[in-house]
Order: structure tokens, then sequence, then C-alpha cells
């Protein structure tokens, strides 16, 4: 089984700007991260296994707080979300972006607090604005009409809640049609070309029990 996994490593490490920065070839084809041997996890835990470089992640998080010091910068809990991964956020000054009462459960029990965590998503469960709400989640990213009143439905009486509106920018990017969020004719968001983003603003805007707080924008995924 070892000798297999270390073809597998090898073949895949012509090239290490793929991998971690910390990666190193090893002797006998192996590679480490992070100085961790790649063949000795996989003896240990069998795969497939997930291998996070803690140094890297700490060290990216400063990149962009330090890049955008007048920002809040959040992290993509889709991405990968796990205790550790919270504690390390937490720690180097990052927010937090969820999309699942699952995630934000997950995040406020391993010490997250939760006025720092924005609920996103399109296709948002009752269950998924409850615990938002009780939990008391900084802000919700509103991404079709019918939110609007089922979030200010939910708000307790003399309360309100921060919210942003999802708009689509009209603007045609990445790498593939399915994953270019931008443009008018994808379900995500809502529209400036037809005024359903103005029109859910001013909504927002007549009900005491939500505050809006800005836009949200996405373009797409994978723009190099």
């Amino acid at each position: 089984m070892t000798t297999e996994i270390v073809t597998e490593v090898t073949a895949g490490a012509e090239d290490l700007s793929v991998w971690p920065a910390s990666t190193r070839r090893l002797p006998h084809g192996d590679l480490a991260v992070g100085g961790v041997s790649l063949a000795e996890v996989a003896e240990r835990f069998a795969t497939p296994v997930y291998v996070l470089d803690e140094g890297e992640v700490r060290d990216r998080c400063r990149i962009y707080r330090d890049a955008f010091p007048d920002a809040d910068v959040l992290y993509a809990a889709k991405a990968f979300l796990s205790r550790a991964m919270v504690r390390w956020v937490r720690e180097e000054g990052l927010g937090l972006d969820v999309c699942s009462a699952g995630e934000l459960e997950l995040a406020v029990t391993a010490g997250f607090p939760p006025e720092r965590v924005v609920l996103h998503g399109n296709a948002k469960s009752p269950r998924d604005l409850e615990t938002a709400l009780r939990l008391g989640v900084g802000r919700i990213v509103i991404d079709g009409p019918s939110e609007i009143a089922r979030i200010a439905a939910a708000v307790a009486p003399g309360e309100r809640q921060k919210v942003m509106v999802r708009v689509v920018p009209g603007v045609s990017a990445g790498g593939h049609d399915k994953i270019r969020t931008g443009t008018d004719d994808q379900k995500f968001g809502l529209s400036l070309t037809d005024g359903g983003a103005q029109h859910a603003v001013s909504r927002i805007l007549g009900l005491p029990r939500l505050e809006l707080t800005g836009l949200h924008c996405h373009i797409g995924s994978q723009i190099t």
C-alpha cells in the first residue's frame, strides 16, 4: 500500500506550485507538507485523507488581512470547515461566511463570535434562518425576493436583523459558463437590469425589523 501511495503522490508532484508552499520532496519519491511525510500520513490514517498546512492557512489569512486593512475579510466555510479551521480563522481576525445552519452551529460551538458570521446562499431553509436569528448572526445576505418577508416575519418584535442584498452586476467572468454568477441568466441574486435589486432595497428599507447594511456581489469562480 505504501508503494502505491508514493507512486501516486510522485506522479502529480512535478509541479509543486499546485501544492502548499511548504511542500518538499523527500528521498525515495515521497513528499512532505509542513514537514510531515504524506506517506506516513497515509499509513496512519489510510486514504483518502484531507491534509492542511496550518502555517500556510494562517499565512494566507494574514496576507488578505494586510492587503485589506480597512475591510472585513471572510473565510468561506464551504471550502472546508472543521473546529480547527474555525479556531485558526478566529485567531487570525477573519470573519466567516456560512451557507447552512450546520456550518453556523459548528462555528459557534467552536467559539466563533456569531456577530462576525454572514449567512449566505440561495437555498436557505427555514432552519437555516431560524438558527441564524437565534444565534445572532451578524448579517444575512438576501438572495431572492421571498427571503425578505420570511426573514422579517421571523425577527422578534423590537429587534432588527442586519441584511445585505445580493445583486447581479451583469458581468461575465469565470472559466466556464456554468460558474459565471454575474450574468442575468443565472439563478443567484437580484438583477439590476430588470429592477429586481432596486425593488428589494425599497422593500427592506420599509421594514422596521430589517436593517440594510450593504450589497453583495459575486461575478464567478476560478477567475485567474
